[in-house]
């Protein structure tokens, strides 16, 4: 069980090249204020790219 007022949020990443959103994932928003970058495969690049946290 989640505890109470936990700061977990849904977050969307989109690829750096094309801006397709492919990947989502969480995030504590209190630990983790910085946008999160992470390498990963783009199925319309087809190839690995960074994938950065979008709003």
């Amino acid at each position: 069980m989640a505890k109470k007022g936990e700061q977990r949020i849904v977050i969307h990443l989109a690829c750096t090249q094309c801006q397709e959103r492919t990947y989502t994932s969480a995030k504590n928003k209190k630990n983790d204020s910085q946008r999160l970058e992470l390498k990963k495969f783009c199925p319309r690049c087809r190839t690995h790219t960074a994938h950065r946290e979008t709003k």
